[in-house]
């Protein structure tokens, strides 16, 4: 695919001259719910959301007993936010985990990271997390934090992200944007009803950027078709397609030295291991989905949804990994798996083309409500989903060793070898029954209770085709809430989950090496209240805490030191609070906080427990501002502020705790027939340097050093 899309976006030139709706009364009847600048409440106070991301049924964020938080178009484009790694800065409960430069990203939820293969939504349908995921398309983000129970079978205990497409309407905007590194970026969003019963929407999407990282620039590309048709005034037919395609060289993350020590404030500009034939990574992905929804009556209501997520990764890295093959490692009392204590690391010639990541999923979910004394809302349904990998036998062979201190790395010869034939690497089913019945028990109670019946069929073989693993499971997985509201302000709530997750695969430089351990089931325990104040400000409370079996890498007298196993429980307990909305009349605010207590208990190793979980920050705060200073011009500010961020099992090494602020001017005018808004921000104001990320992959830890001062610049035109 060639990344620039500009041919499409002057041929789109012509539908969208015409693209304003066919009637004016389209606008009422396709009864369209466009969220307010808060972050949590929709225009309508009680609108019930049917998203399909809701574990707690089709409710509004008032009625469910759970803390959900939404982000909305207004925001995303307020804040710049293109990332998945920008977009946990929104809220105190989010964390990195693993998002390297020109790298599909992952993020973890309340300390916990999530599944790349099934803690990621588009439209409520499992997507690939695999992939860059592209918010240009998008009208919201919602973050269900804490289980997820009914709605999303076998995932991670931390929560789900779902992204909510933009459906069709009159609206045509352009976006360009450019940074102080010379970064060029062009966005076109624009749609409308053709007739009273059909309407398209389009977003098209240009980017190229100038990285922080030397030789990291990177280029993307976007078309993304969404299409609602309404047979009748009960049925509707929502469409939705994108695809996209992306460029960069990954930026590898540094390694404790030795072990035991933090890098001494390395060039956050520098690409480890960059080598002059490094190639860039390359991310194709496609995303279609499909929704019916149909009313039998003013009750009774069934929705069937389809969706495909197709990741295809071209891996290409000069990758910095460990210490093997350097000197100041050659005694064996330096672990292999860390840079070396000088700072040497090897460079691998890391190539898996073709890696190929498909998600298929499809549910029907019938809802409704009945009875007198005891109101019934009830939502019942099917869901089944299926994940499949395929890959090539790739290429990962040391070239040579560097230094973390050299300007530039020696250039070493690339590997002679290459990459074998496709090989299906993995092959999953889900299947799931669920039933949710809320209860509205007089004026001020409601009781939630409900279950999902999950069966679970896996396989997964190694690159020379031989079977390695099958996993069969049936487990039923119950969820129980109550609600008080004596208002229609307040909301109080107690709920109780189960979930279940897959469990991990043990690292190469373990005894047990490529051993993938048995699932994990989860409990959670969540209070909290919410209150909305004035009909402007909303302000939340939650306390909860989460228990899951901890599986780690053990030390021991095997021949690797370590063997993989699953023993004791992690145990994350926290305490949140959040406002979102306006102050005064000048005055918004987005602020949470975010204390959590991540414990490994009963492990086994003394030396792993009674501290905080490797890449858990105890506390973590966010605060946006935005002032009405004149009657078109905004000033913005924002900080958030991390404690210190445990970097080993153990314990014994922290990144240190950081603050970093931003600021902003936003400025609207009238030109011509059409609204002119520009945006100057600035981010990391005193250009800060920080430990952004300790997480890990594969078993590996790795740190992130966070990006300098960036100012960055962007124009909109609505037309």
């Amino acid at each position: 695919m060639k990344l620039s899309p500009t041919p499409l976006l002057l041929a789109l030139l012509p539908l969208l001259a015409t693209a304003a709706p066919a009637d004016e009364h389209d606008a009422t009847d396709r009864k369209i719910t466009k969220l307010a600048a808060v972050q949590v409440v929709g225009d309508a106070k009680d609108a019930a959301r049917d998203t399909g991301s809701n574990a707690w049924g089709k409710s509004s964020v008032q009625d469910t007993p759970a803390t959900l938080h939404v982000i909305d178009r207004s925001r995303l484009d307020d804040r710049h936010i293109r990332t998945l790694s920008e977009l946990a800065r929104e809220d105190a409960a989010l964390g990195d985990n693993y998002a390297p430069l020109g790298y599909y990203q992952n993020i973890a939820i309340r300390g916990y990271p999530l599944d790349l293969g099934s803690s990621y939504r588009i439209n409520g349908l499992a997507a690939t997390g695999e992939q860059i995921i592209a918010l240009e398309d998008k009208q919201q983000v919602e973050i269900l934090k804490g289980l997820a129970g009914i709605s999303a079978g076998v995932v991670e205990p931390g929560g789900v992200v779902n992204f909510i497409s933009k459906r069709p309407e009159a609206v045509r905007t352009l976006t360009l944007g450019t940074d102080a590194r010379g970064s060029r970026y062009a966005a076109l969003d624009a749609g409308g009803w053709l007739s009273p019963t059909f309407g398209l929407r389009a977003n098209v999407v240009w980017d190229a950027a100038h990285a922080h990282v030397e030789h990291a620039d990177g280029r993307r590309g976007l078309v993304a078709l969404a299409a609602d048709w309404k047979f009748s005034d009960t049925t509707t037919l929502e469409l939705d397609a994108n695809t996209q395609a992306s460029a960069q060289r990954s930026a590898s993350g540094y390694m404790l030295l030795g072990g035991s020590q933090l890098p001494g404030n390395p060039d956050p500009k520098k690409l480890l291991g960059y080598q002059p034939w490094q190639q860039p990574v390359r991310i194709h992905s496609h995303n279609l989905s499909a929704r019916l929804r149909h009313n039998f009556n003013q009750d009774w209501q069934l929705r069937v949804s389809a969706g495909r997520s197709r990741s295809v990764i071209d891996d290409n890295v000069a990758f910095a990994y460990g210490c093997y093959y350097a000197v100041a490692c050659a005694s064996g009392t330096v672990p292999g798996n860390f840079f070396a204590p000088n700072g040497d690391y090897d460079i691998y010639d890391y190539r898996s083309p073709d890696d190929t990541r498909v998600s298929d999923q499809a549910r029907a979910v019938l809802e409704g409500q009945f009875g007198e004394t005891v109101q019934h809302d009830v939502s019942m349904g099917v869901s089944s989903f299926h994940r499949t990998i395929t890959r090539r036998p790739y290429v990962y062979d040391y070239v040579g060793t560097a230094n973390i201190n050299d300007v530039q790395p020696p250039v070493y010869a690339p590997s002679p070898n290459q990459p074998g034939n496709p090989v299906r690497r993995f092959d999953g089913w889900q299947h799931s029954l669920f039933a949710l019945d809320r209860m509205q028990l007089g004026a001020q109670l409601q009781l939630i209770a409900g279950a999902s019946v999950v069966h679970l069929d896996e396989r997964a073989w190694k690159s020379s085709g031989k079977l390695i693993r099958t996993t069969r499971i049936n487990k039923t997985l119950p969820q129980l809430a109550l609600l008080w509201q004596p208002s229609a302000m307040f909301t109080a709530y107690a709920s109780a989950s189960d979930g279940i997750a897959l469990g991990k695969e043990a690292p190469f430089w373990t005894s047990n090496d490529g051993e993938l351990l048995a699932p994990r089931l989860s409990r959670q325990l969540e209070a909290g209240v919410k209150y909305r104040w004035q009909d402007a400000l909303d302000l939340g409370a939650s306390v909860f805490r989460i228990r899951q079996p901890y599986q780690y890498a053990q030390p021991d007298t095997s021949s690797a030191g370590y063997t993989f196993v699953q023993q004791g429980d992690e145990v994350h307990s926290g305490v949140e609070f959040s406002a979102n909305g306006r102050i005064t009349t000048r005055l918004n605010v987005n602020a949470s906080v975010a204390l959590i207590r991540a414990r490994a208990q009963g492990t086994g190793t003394p030396a792993f427990e009674g501290h905080q979980v490797a890449n858990v920050p105890s506390l973590r705060s966010s605060m946006q501002l935005d002032y009405r200073l004149l009657p078109q011009l905004d000033v913005q500010g924002g900080w958030r502020h991390v404690s210190s961020n445990p970097a080993t099992a153990t314990g014994q090494v922290r990144a240190p705790a950081y603050d970093v602020f931003n600021a902003g001017l936003r400025w609207r005018r009238q030109w011509r027939e059409s609204t002119l808004n520009t945006q100057l921000g600035v981010d990391n104001l005193f250009n800060k340097y920080y430990w952004r990320d300790t997480g890990s992959s594969d078993g590996d830890s790795y740190l992130f050093p966070g990006a300098p001062r960036t100012v960055w610049l962007t124009v909109q035109v609505a037309m």
